[in-house]
C-alpha cells in the first residue's frame, strides 16, 4: 500500500470509543514496537497501522460551514477519509505557527526560501504567501484538489504534485541552492515516516530545520528525558540529529474534521552532518539502529538480555567473547572538546549493562554501539557516507 501525505489521522489514534487512557497505553505499546526487520532485509517501522481508519466522520463541507483559513472552494468540498484529511481553520492558530516557525528559520541565520509538506486548502499557505511572498515558497501536495485550488489562488506559487515520503530531499536542497526550511500540518498517520525522511536527508545537510504538527502524544517522545515512560526510538534519534522544542499544544477544536486528540507544535534544528559525525565519532548510523531499535523492544530487559543476541553477531557468533563485553569497563575515547552539551552526557557508567533502554542517553547509546560494532577509537571521516537510507524505508524516496 503507498503512503499517501494527505493521511492526517494519527496511526497513534484508536476507535472513537476508545477512553484517552487506553490511547496512553496504546501509543506507548505502539510505539515501544519499532523497528522490524524482514527476510528480505527490509527494516519496518511498526507504528504506521495501515488497517487504522479515522475516527472522525467526514460530512460534506460547504463554504458556510467551514470558517476561513482555509477559504474552500464554492459548492461542496469533502475530505477523503482514504486521506484521513484535517485542515486547519482557525486564523489566531495559524499565526502563531508563522509565528514559531519565523523564530525557528531565522534563528541564526536570514531566511530562505520555504518548504511546505502537505498544504491541503491552504491554510498555511496563504499566510505564508502573505508573509513571505509567492516566490519564497515551494509546496509538495499529493492531493489533485488541493493542488488544483493552491494553483487558482496562487498562479505564482511553485506546487510539487507529489508524494512527500517519495521526495528525494538531497536533490530538491541541491535545487533550491541551500539547506531546506521546513514548515506543515504534518499528516499524524505517517508522521514517523515523514520525520525519518528528513533525518536521513541531514545526512547530506539538506535541511536545516523544520517546524510541524503532530499528535502531542508523539511531540512529547520526541522531546521527552531519559527515565521516563515516554523516553524511546523517537527520544533517542531525534536528539541526536537535532535541536528539539515543543513550541505550544494545539487543541482539536481548530482543525476540521476535529481529531480525538490534542497536538503539539514541535521545532527541529537539525545538528547537520559535520556535527553529527562528531557525535557520532566514527559510529555508523545503521548500527546505532539496530542497537536502539533492538534495546527499546524489549524496553523492560536490561542492555545485557536485550543485546545478547547483536553482541554474538558482532563477535562471530562467540558468546564468550560478547558475555566479556558486558562485564567489561567501558572504555572513554577522548571527547571533542566542542561547545556541545551533547558530550557532557555520553560517558557510560561502569554498570551500564544492567541498565534498562530509557536509563541511556543518545549519547551513551552511541557509545553502546562503539562497544559492541566499533570503531574502538573515535576518528572523524568526513569523506565516510553517513548512509542514504539508514531510518526512512527502503521503498521511500529515490533508489540512490
Amino acid at each position: 500500500m503507498l503512503w499517501n501525505l494527505g493521511y492526517a489521522v494519527d496511526a497513534f489514534s484508536l476507535s472513537a470509543s476508545t477512553t484517552i487512557e487506553k490511547q496512553r497505553r496504546c501509543c506507548c505499546s505502539v510505539i515501544r514496537s519499532g523497528w522490524a526487520q524482514r527476510s528480505d532485509g527490509e527494516w519496518e517501522w511498526k507504528e504506521d497501522d495501515p488497517d487504522f481508519m479515522s475516527p472522525v466522520a467526514t460530512p460534506i463541507v460547504t463554504l458556510a460551514e467551514a470558517s476561513a483559513p482555509p477559504k474552500l472552494p464554492s459548492g461542496s468540498y469533502k475530505p477523503k477519509q482514504s486521506l484521513g484529511q484535517n485542515y486547519l481553520r482557525d486564523g489566531n492558530t495559524v499565526a502563531k505557527i508563522i509565528r514559531a516557525f519565523h523564530e525557528d528559520a531565522t534563528r541564526d541565520r536570514p531566511l530562505q526560501k520555504i518548504v511546505e509538506l502537505g498544504p491541503g486548502a491552504g491554510a498555511l499557505t496563504d499566510k505564508l504567501v502573505e508573509t513571505y511572498g509567492a516566490d519564497s515558497l515551494q509546496c509538495i501536495e499529493i492531493d489533485e484538489r488541493s493542488v488544483e485550488i493552491l494553483n487558482d489562488k496562487h498562479p505564482a506559487l511553485r506546487i510539487r504534485h507529489d508524494d512527500v515520503l517519495q521526495v528525494d530531499y538531497p536533490t530538491m536542497a541541491n535545487e533550491e541552492g541551500h539547506p531546506l526550511v521546513v514548515i506543515g500540518n504534518l499528516p499524524y498517520y505517517i508522521t514517523s515516516q515523514i520525520l525519518f525522511a528528513l533525518a536521513d536527508a541531514s545526512h547530506f545537510g539538506a535541511v536545516y530545520c523544520a517546524t510541524v504538527t503532530m499528535q502531542w502524544e508523539v511531540g512529547q517522545r520526541m522531546v521527552a528525558p531519559i527515565c521516563t515512560k515516554d523516553y524511546g526510538i523517537l527520544s533517542v534519534v531525534f536528539q541526536l540529529y537535532a535541536d528539539v522544542k515543543c513550541h505550544f499544544k494545539i487543541p482539536p477544536t481548530v482543525f476540521y474534521p476535529k481529531p480525538k486528540v490534542d497536538s503539539a507544535l514541535i521545532g527541529l534544528h537539525f545538528v547537520g552532518p559535520e556535527r553529527l559525525r562528531q557525535r557520532l565519532g566514527g559510529v555508523q548510523p545503521t548500527h546505532l539502529r539496530r542497537v536502539v531499535t533492538t534495546a527499546f523492544q524489549q524496553r523492560r530487559k536490561t542492555l545485557r538480555n536485550s543485546l545478547r543476541k547483536l553482541a554474538r553477531e558482532a563477535n562471530g557468533g562467540d558468546s564468550d567473547a560478547a558475555s566479556t563485553l558486558f562485564e567489561s569497563i567501558p572504555e572513554h575515547p577522548s571527547l571533542p572538546s566542542k561547545d556541545d552539551p551533547f558530550f557532557d552526557t555520553c560517558r557510560l557508567p561502569k554498570d551500564w549493562a544492567s541498565k534498562r533502554p530509557e536509563e541511556l542517553t543518545c549519547g551513551q547509546f552511541v557509545e553502546v554501539t562503539r562497544i559492541l560494532y566499533g570503531p574502538k577509537d573515535r576518528h572523524v571521516d568526513p569523506s565516510i557516507s553517513l548512509g542514504h537510507k539508514v531510518w526512512r524505508k527502503l521503498k521511500h524516496g529515490s533508489t540512490a
